[in-house]
């Protein structure tokens, strides 16, 4: 048996709005030998389903290259649909059948495809404040058998569309957030199935989003633009061949409806009484509405949809009805989440229900709400008649547990009220368990903190008036996100901003895309080029080539990448110290004797203070590197020699300012031997030394003292030099600080802070404390590679190793792992006197497994190729 399943474009299943003239085609390959390896492959496009014109037919192949294969067929056109299937040879001299076929749809692939024209509303609007959202509508007639219909859509805002009554699709938050000065994505969507030949309707809906509503946390409005927009343009394909088009201009009509409010921060007000029936269907009377005005805006910044599209992904039941001891009525979901509620109730005429949303209750139980700042997180519903309604709001986000419920008289049950989990929809790729229930909430909490923060952009938290994409929360949880989700798309959209905010010095933002280019009113710089942030701009887009061997995000993101390190080389100098301008260091990192210090004009703390002097220069010799393999990956030889010739000086610089002759750093923290030994920094004869400093700091505070740059390295500083128990020590320690004490707290996503909730049970101080932050589950990514044994050798899981630690404390770990060839499976379970080891390996990869210590064979290996294996390894005696 040899089949080819799975087949993607761009990564995506029959995607529409490509716009790369050379897609890039991947597919997986299932077999029931072992040691099975692609040896040829061929590939056929053609512009009909029976391919009968074909675009491109590779030839048979003779390379083992299933994923990431360029089209290389004739010139695509705009809006043309490509079908495409693949067959495969093998190394046991099996051919496989054809596969299935896929197909993908191109985008717009010149300005002038734009024929529609942006429109706004011409209902006055007081734009200092959130104000109705307003609606559009087109009426307009099929005159023949429709074939096919394609509809491309944006808005300045957010919007929603229909046709004939129908919502086109279950994506959400459309366009999505970009750097709107310079990009604005569209969408596009097959509607064939919603039009019928004859008289149609479409409607539309613009809620305020990212665009114009509160963002950031100093208040602001109307970010971008102080008018929401909208463009549409719909082609319809007749079975007689003709076309025709239906486009957004002055012949629109517009008005208000029942959302009175929608913005993210502070909500969402509905009031149905305000609702027309049938307002996007056939036949309605819309003489009382106003005539759309048609904007001079050029269409030049719309780009094609990247990313993955947020969507519904899970409802959760409420768990608990609360009666609080002030009285009030409060709803437990048992998750902290992301979204909204959706109610099912019956009221009255102008009934109306407010909610509030909050993560926690504080130590007496009551509803908390200090931490969300100025976000309002309020939505309420006025009820227009007496009948069982349900509803959920469409253009704002909450991050929750609870949900407060006043204004409403009714009786209100569980069964009311539902929690509906919105995010980006990637495809989730990892799994991990094992014996410890208290590891297993863990892994939980970062696989939910991914859900909170991921949607559009990787945020740093859900809840408060901030919402941004941090850049350095995201670089070290960007290994974790990757494993548990596929984030190629997401990170490929995001990355793509990162040019446009970009300085012409080639300094990074803070946040991307950039809504504080002043630094946020916090005096410390202008917002750019932080240690450990600006280098998202190198290290997230190596990650992706690494997780998903795509070779094209570095092309890609080349001159940014290149941009920032010769920012640093620049104000290093001939010291080869990074020292110049504002750094965060190592953001939150304990304080011994929770002896927190906010009157200091950052948050690096003396219990566990590194000098960010440091810290900046090891993460310049650190991305120094990767550029130097970036270089050499893509050909570019000058650029790697020199990035190579500069390394040892930068090494020479920190030894010489941060290290003395016996291998001690000047800052003696966690942090500092942290990021000298997994970055490289020690010289082989004091590598030792510092690997001894590290684990003896641990065992005397039994405890991490990192912050947000140090965490996610420790423990493999400590395991790949000989300390896994040390490691295994603050992986598993439950007291304060710690992974595990937010579990014994009850937390079910990562939190901001070691001590959002103290020890005694109060709150940290509320203008900074997130119970929803995954920086610190960027430890997932050590459990996955020691605990479960997965490590990857060549970019996209070609080659990897299996090679897990076995922990006394734990029984058995199970990982589960999608890579782009396919299945990795690892599972141990260790019995007294024995460890069973089975592994899983996909086809056209091979896996080194490497017996673990204290078994008979320990070091040993074996080179595998696909199949499936088990091994028994008696315990050394």
């Amino acid at each position: 048996m040899l089949e080819v399943e799975l087949l993607k474009t761009e990564y995506k299943t029959n995607p529409i709005g490509v716009v790369t003239n050379s897609p890039r085609l991947s597919w997986i390959i299932k077999s029931d030998q072992k040691n099975v390896v692609q040896t040829a492959w061929q590939v056929i496009c053609s512009g009909s389903e029976s391919f009968s014109s074909i675009l491109w037919d590779s030839g048979k192949a003779e390379n083992d290259q299933s994923i990431h294969v360029e089209y290389k067929g004739s010139k695509l056109q705009s809006a043309q649909r490509i079908f495409w299937k693949v067959k495969v040879w093998d190394n046991h001299g099996n051919e496989s059948d054809w596969s299935d076929i896929a197909y993908w749809e191109m985008g717009f692939l010149e300005i002038d495809d734009w024929k529609a024209k942006w429109i706004t509303s011409s209902i006055p609007e007081n734009t200092e404040d959130s104000t109705p959202a307003p609606f559009f509508r087109k009426e307009f007639k099929a005159q023949k058998q429709i074939a096919k219909a394609t509809i491309y859509a944006s808005a300045k805002g957010l919007y929603e569309l229909s046709i004939n009554g129908k919502n086109i699709s279950n994506d959400l938050f459309n366009p999505g957030w970009t750097s709107y000065q310079q990009r604005t994505q569209y969408q596009a969507y097959d509607v064939s199935s919603l039009l019928s030949e004859g008289n149609n309707v479409i409607g539309a809906i613009v809620g305020d989003g990212w665009y114009r509503g509160y963002l950031a946390w100093q208040g602001k409005k109307n970010t971008y633009g102080n008018k929401t927009a909208l463009i549409i343009q719909l082609k319809i394909s007749y079975s007689d061949g003709t076309t025709a088009l239906v486009c957004t201009d002055e012949s629109w009509k517009c008005s208000t409806g029942p959302i009175l409010k929608s913005d993210i921060y502070n909500g969402e007000t509905y009031d149905a009484r305000l609702e027309e029936k049938g307002w996007d269907m056939p036949g309605f009377d819309d003489s009382h509405w106003q005539d759309a005005i048609k904007l001079p805006d050029d269409t030049s910044k719309l780009i094609a949809s990247e990313g993955e599209p947020v969507r519904i992904t899970k409802e959760i039941p409420v768990i608990e009805k609360i009666i609080t001891p002030k009285g009030e009525l409060v709803f437990d979901f048992g998750q902290n989440m992301v979204g909204w509620v959706k109610i099912r109730l019956k009221g009255k005429t102008g009934d109306k229900i407010t909610l509030h949303h909050a993560e926690v209750l504080d130590q007496e139980g009551n509803f908390y709400l200090d931490n969300l700042r100025e976000a309002k997180a309020e939505d309420c519903y006025v009820f227009a008649e007496e009948e069982e309604i349900c509803w959920s709001p469409r253009f704002t986000f909450h991050g929750f547990r609870y949900v407060r419920i006043t204004d409403f008289t009714g009786e209100i049950n569980p069964e009311n009220l539902s929690g509906l989990v919105i995010h980006s929809d990637m495809e989730l790729t990892g799994q991990f368990e094992c014996s410890d229930p208290l590891i297993n909430q863990l892994h939980h909490n970062i696989e939910w903190g991914l859900r909170g923060n991921f949607l559009d952009v990787p945020t740093d938290c859900p809840q408060r008036d901030e919402r941004l994409g941090w850049t350095g929360d995201a670089q070290v949880f960007a290994p974790t996100a990757s494993f548990i989700m596929n984030t190629a798309s997401f990170y490929s959209k995001w990355m793509k901003d990162f040019m446009i905010e970009q300085k012409s010095d080639g300094s990074i933002p803070w946040v991307v895309p950039n809504v504080v280019p002043d630094g946020g009113g916090t005096g410390w710089s202008d917002g750019f080029g932080a240690t450990g942030w600006s280098d998202a701009a190198i290290i997230i887009p190596w990650v992706v080539y690494q997780t998903f061997g795509d070779k094209r995000i570095l092309e890609n993101q080349y001159e940014s990448m290149k941009g920032w390190e010769e920012y640093m080389i620049r104000h290093a100098g001939d010291r080869y110290i990074f020292d110049y301008g504002f750094h965060f260091g190592d953001w939150l990192s304990f304080a011994e004797y929770m002896s927190y210090h906010y009157n200091a004009p950052d948050y690096g703390y003396a219990g566990a203070y590194t000098e960010k002097e440091l810290i900046a220069t090891a993460y310049y010799y650190y991305s120094t590197g990767l550029m130097e393999q970036i270089a050499t990956i893509l050909g570019k030889t000058d650029d790697a020699l020199r990035y190579a010739a500069i390394r040892p000086k930068i090494k020479a610089a920190f030894l010489q300012e941060f290290m003395t002759p016996t291998g001690r750093l000047t800052s003696n923290s966690q942090t500092a031997y942290t990021l000298a030994l997994a970055f490289g920094l020690y010289d082989d004869d004091l590598k030792k030394t510092g690997a001894k400093r590290l684990a003896k700091d641990v065992r005397h505070f039994e405890h991490l003292t990192t912050g947000f740059l140090g965490t996610p390295l420790l423990l493999d500083a400590l395991s790949d030099n000989g300390y896994e128990r040390e490691a295994f020590m603050l992986l598993f320690n439950k007291r304060y600080p710690s992974w595990l004490y937010p579990v014994t707290k009850g937390a079910t996503t990562i939190w901001e802070r070691w001590d959002c909730i103290k020890p005694d049970g109060s709150f940290q101080t509320p203008g900074m404390n997130s119970f929803n932050h995954y920086a610190y589950g960027a430890v997932g990514n050590w459990i996955y590679s020691q605990v479960g044994g997965l490590k990857m050798k060549e970019a996209g899981y070609k080659a990897f190793v299996v090679q897990p630690l076995i922990p006394a404390e734990l029984h058995f770990a199970r990982l589960t792992y999608k890579s782009m060839y396919g299945t990795i499976f690892i599972d141990w379970e260790r019995t007294d006197n024995k460890l069973l080891l089975n592994v899983k390996v996909p086809v056209n990869t091979t896996a080194e497994i490497i017996f673990p210590e204290g078994y008979v064979s320990a070091g040993e290996s074996t080179k595998v190729g696909s199949g499936e294996y088990r091994f028994e390894l008696l315990k050394n005696s």
